[in-house]
């Protein structure tokens, strides 16, 4: 280095030793380790996952103490989060029980799994939850669970925990019974479900969709009719689920996405910023992210790194749903996200290897 021509070496560690001893860091110093950790990516099998989460049932019951019952994806290379700045995790409730009521400045989404007959209750809406619902649970609002019928219920809990945490911004208060009272059943849907046709009283301007209650049936029905207008190269039938107020992401520092991939369909590779966790929701496929395959069937999960190539592939004859979290609105509010296809090989990458071979 330049610098170092003009120096000594003991007079060069002697300016390095001096400035440290005053807490002043050379920026030329360590360059090479800024930034985030590098994320792999990685996948989670339905067939080894669920065993371990029912098993959890007889392990621990939420209560004022454990409050939630939850196993957490755990990418490796990280400490705590699924992505650098989003935390995914499975959570059980078994019947009978409640998960007790409080909020946080974190933003949470629920996507439901298996069961039926437990509900959410955000901000005193009671919505019961169906496999194929998404739940907001946007920051700082009041939610609690509780399961009233007779099955185990287990859905996905995305939360952009790492991000806040990094903001120092994390922020908790239990509410003072174990569940909040409850002021309707299912309100948000008949407000805002519409769509096109919104209520001319209410909240306005919120940091987030009024409507925190998606019914699977309703997306599966916006996907086929989607399905018969066209098609993305890179995510074949994709749609963001949006806030009906303004048609902005569900919330400011995640968005979800509900994907159909038709049977036989291979999209073409692109990259961006954002990064992504998908749950397949229905078939079978594959995804092959920078150059590794990895075949999926229904109920798993697997984790996109952020500027990573990565398409998707559903099998023969099978049609394929993929539900994602991403911290896209982060990426865009900041002017940061950027996108780019993959232009070589016709647009597929080469698979050098395979998840798990």
């Amino acid at each position: 280095m330049a610098v170092q021509d003009k120096l000594g070496p003991e007079e060069l560690q002697q300016y390095y030793a001096t400035s440290d001893g005053i807490r002043l860091s050379p920026g030329w110093v360590g360059r090479e380790r800024s930034g985030p950790p590098d994320i792999e990516p990685f996948q989670w099998r339905w067939s080894e996952v669920a065993p371990l989460v029912l098993k959890s049932g007889e392990i621990v019951t939420p209560d004022r103490d454990v409050e939630r019952r939850t196993m957490r994806l755990a990418t490796p290379g990280l400490d705590r989060g699924t992505t650098h700045t989003m935390v995914a995790a499975l959570q059980l409730l078994l019947p009978g029980e409640c998960a007790p009521a409080h909020r946080h400045t974190p933003t949470a989404i629920r996507w439901i799994l298996t069961g039926s007959g437990a509900y959410t209750t955000v901000e005193g809406d009671k919505c019961y939850m169906e496999p194929g619902d998404l739940i907001l649970t946007p920051s700082w609002t009041w939610h609690d669970h509780s399961n009233e019928g007779t099955d185990p219920m287990i859905w996905l809990d995305g939360l952009d925990v790492p991000f806040v945490g990094y903001l120092r911004a994390h922020f908790y208060e239990a509410f003072p019974e174990d569940t909040q009272p409850i002021t309707g059943v299912g309100d948000s849907i008949r407000k805002y479900a519409s769509g096109a046709l919104r209520p001319i009283w209410g909240e306005r301007d919120l940091p987030y969709s009024p409507l925190w209650h998606y019914k699977w049936d309703r997306t599966y029905e916006a996907l086929k009719g989607l399905s018969e207008l066209g098609s993305d190269p890179f995510d074949d039938v994709a749609m963001e689920f949006s806030d009906p107020t303004t048609g902005r992401p569900v919330l400011r520092s995640m968005t979800c996405w509900a994907q159909l991939i038709r049977p036989g369909i291979r999209t073409k590779a692109h990259r961006h910023t954002s990064s992504k966790v998908y749950q397949v929701f229905k078939g079978e496929g594959y995804s092959v992210i920078s150059g590794q395959r990895f075949d999926w069937t229904e109920g798993d999960f697997f984790v996109v790194p952020s500027w990573a190539w990565h398409e998707h592939a559903s099998s023969e004859g099978t049609e394929s749903v993929l539900f994602s979290i991403q911290d896209t609105p982060v990426m865009k509010s900041m002017a940061l996200y950027r996108e780019e296809p993959y232009t070589e090989h016709t647009g597929h990458q080469p698979i050098t290897s395979s998840f798990g071979g």
